[in-house]
Parts: C-alpha cells; structure tokens; sequence
C-alpha cells in the first residue's frame, strides 16, 4: 500500500541535473527482465510517440480536480517516459482526497499503472508493456544499502508529488508519467490484461514483501485477516507458494466468497484461528491485529501490513513471544525483486483470481471525480487512458 508521505525533496528535477551531487543522485532506475514466457508485441503494433505535452487530471485539494496540460520535460540520464493505457483507483488515494491522509497539492494522483515505453534515457526499449514501483530512491543511503529502498532517505513517490516539485508527471491518472532513474520497472506479460496488470505496482507487489518476511510457505498454515485487495492476493500467493492451508477473515460476507474463489480454503467465522504457523493482517484494525497475535503458533510468524495510519496502542505479552519463538514484523512498499515477483504472479497463478468481481468501471479520466464522491462497485475501479 501507498500511504508513506514525502519524507525528503524529490531526487530530481526535470530541467537541471547539474544541481544534483553524487550522492543525492538517485540510482539507475532497475529494469526488471520479462519473465521466459512473455510473449512477444505484434511485429505491426505502432510504437507511442514523443508528445511534447500531456494530459493530465490535476487534484487541487479537497474534491476539486482539474484537466490541466501539462508540458513533457526533456528526459535525463535514467529517466523514462510512459505513456499510459490504464490506471486503477487504489484505497490511499481515496484517503488523500476525503483527508484521512496528507497529500501534496496540487498533484497528480495515481501510483497503479501501465504503458507501454514512450521515450527512454533509461535503457527501456520503446515500445515495450511495463509496470512500474511506487518508490523513487537514491540508492546510496542507509537505507538503500541495507536493502531496505522502501525506506530510502531521498524517497519520491509515484503519484504523491506536486506539480511544482520538479516532477509534475508523477500520477497515473494521465496520458503519460515520467519515471525517474530511482522507479523500478518491470515488463509485463501480453497475456495479463491491462486492469490486472496495473495493480502490480502497489496491491501485488506489497503483498509479495509481506509473503517474503513471512518465509517459505511450503506446508504451512498461513491466515490472512483483511480480505480487500491486497488480502485476496495474499490468499491467491500463499496458495501459490505452496501453503497447506489458507485460513481467511473479512466481517464483510462477500469477501468470504471472493476469497474462495481466490483459494481459501477454510473462512473463519465465529472461532478464532489458532496454532498457524503464519498470520498476516491487512486490515489495519485493532482487533485484526489482536487476532493474528493471538492465532500463532509456535514458531509462528506475524506480519503486519494494513496499520498505515495512527490508531490504538496493541499490547504484546513479551513472555509469550520468547517461550513461543514467535516473530512479529511490519512491511510497508517494497523492493524492486518484489515487482518482477508481482508480474510473474499475475501471468502465472494469480490469472485465476476472482477478477470479473475484483475489478470496477472501466471509467474514463473525467469520471473520477465522481468516482472518488461515489466509488463504484469493486476493490479496484479501473480507469481507461486510451
């Protein structure tokens, strides 16, 4: 999920890279190999053009938006230019326009995406079907060292800066992004739909760094408290990676079901889980995290993902957790591997998740003001930038 704010000044601007020093620099931005089953473009397909400007829904605070034109900088060393075909609508950005959650203004929103490569300075092949990560970082940090980029020191985020930062393509809800050399790229499947694909760059791809800090699934009882979009992922890559059995939990009553068509195999209802081996909690809930502390077992393991946001205090019994050997941890974004992870899920097994249900709309760019005062059915609302 995409719910960090700014935590430094953009490692960029568009116009001059002279201004930046070698060690604020970001770091080449990683493209991530295709997968051996992509299939390839149509030989005839026509290749996006280099536009001088773009098309973009600007938010100016509160409900308010506006189409504004917004001009295409000239690419530097590293940087990429999409031009997008779809975007979706994730749960951050709905906080940021209702005021649960600070956000730069004006700016374009929008961190789920996919396009094909426009112009590149990146070593991108024009042309190509990516995905693309929510993080822009500088490679050079602690932080960024350590393996930890998510956390990167010079952070940017895809979809969080204002148009007057430097970097004013930074949403998806437009005809084109720029994407700094610090943005993970991923080519993507011709076989995964758009819709799906673009949900690969947040939803997905967080959901691959919970799985990794939960460790090797092989035969293992993992429960997932929290069945909205990353949730039902969880539940789809946990059977994917060979959990013996997926336990599931929502109050809401369809999310039952559109978790057993994702690959629960047990809905929890009125008795709590226990004794699992792993316990991930996506709602950010008091109460989920209560649950998933109590249902390990020994040796378990919990991750916590969904508290993005300040709430209530949980208490932990520190004794309980030594005699037990039970781990507790937090995941928020994601590294680079977890992108092409994300894509290789959704061409692969993830391809038979529940998505007729999952997904919302399509709807159009000028549409989403309504959608953000009335959103329509679906965990993701799909908007059509064609």
């Amino acid at each position: 999920m995409s719910d960090d704010t700014r935590t430094a000044p953009a490692p960029h601007t568009m116009t001059s890279a002279a201004a930046q020093t070698a060690e604020t620099q970001p770091a080449p931005a990683e493209t991530l190999p295709a997968s051996a089953d992509t299939q390839p473009a149509p030989a005839d397909r026509p290749l996006p053009s280099t536009p001088s400007t773009a098309d973009a829904l600007v938010w100016l605070g509160g409900d308010s938006f506006e189409r504004q034109t917004l001009t295409v900088p000239t690419l530097e060393a590293g940087e990429n230019l999409i031009r997008l075909t779809t975007a979706t609508v994730c749960g951050s950005d709905r906080h940021t326009v209702a005021g649960h959650r600070p956000g730069a203004c004006p700016s374009v929103l929008g961190h789920e995406g996919v396009g094909r490569v426009a112009a590149t300075e990146g070593g991108l092949t024009v042309g190509d079907r990516v995905v693309f990560a929510v993080t822009s970082v500088c490679g050079s940090c602690a932080n960024c060292r350590r393996g930890l980029s998510a956390k990167c020191a010079q952070v940017a985020k895809v979809g969080h800066e204002s148009t007057a930062s430097g970097w004013a393509l930074s949403g998806t809800y437009a005809s084109h992004i720029v994407l700094p050399r610090g943005v993970a790229v991923a080519v993507v499947q011709e076989s995964v739909p758009d819709a799906v694909a673009a949900t690969a760059g947040c939803a997905v791809a967080t959901v691959m760094a919970v799985l990794d800090a939960a460790g090797d699934l092989t035969g293992r009882r993992v429960f997932v408290n929290g069945l909205g979009m990353l949730g039902l992922t969880a539940v789809a890559a946990a059977k994917s990676r060979g959990a013996a059995e997926v336990l599931a939990f929502d109050p809401a009553p369809d999310r039952g079901r559109l978790a057993e068509a994702a690959g629960a195999d047990t809905l929890v209802t009125a008795d709590l889980p226990t004794d699992v081996d792993v316990a991930i909690e996506l709602s950010g809930a008091e109460a989920g995290v209560r649950v998933c502390l109590d249902a390990l077992g020994i040796g378990g393991t919990a991750v916590l993902a969904g508290s993005v946001s300040p709430g209530p205090q949980v208490s932990v019994d520190p004794e309980h957790i030594v005699r037990g050997w039970r781990t507790i941890t937090g995941v928020h974004n994601y590294e680079p591997h977890h992108l092409q992870q994300a894509v290789d899920l959704l061409a692969g097994d993830g391809a038979d998740m529940p998505w007729e249900d999952i997904l919302g709309g399509p709807i159009g760019l000028d549409d989403l003001p309504q959608e953000f005062a009335r959103p329509t059915p679906g965990l993701r609302t799909v908007v059509d930038l064609r």
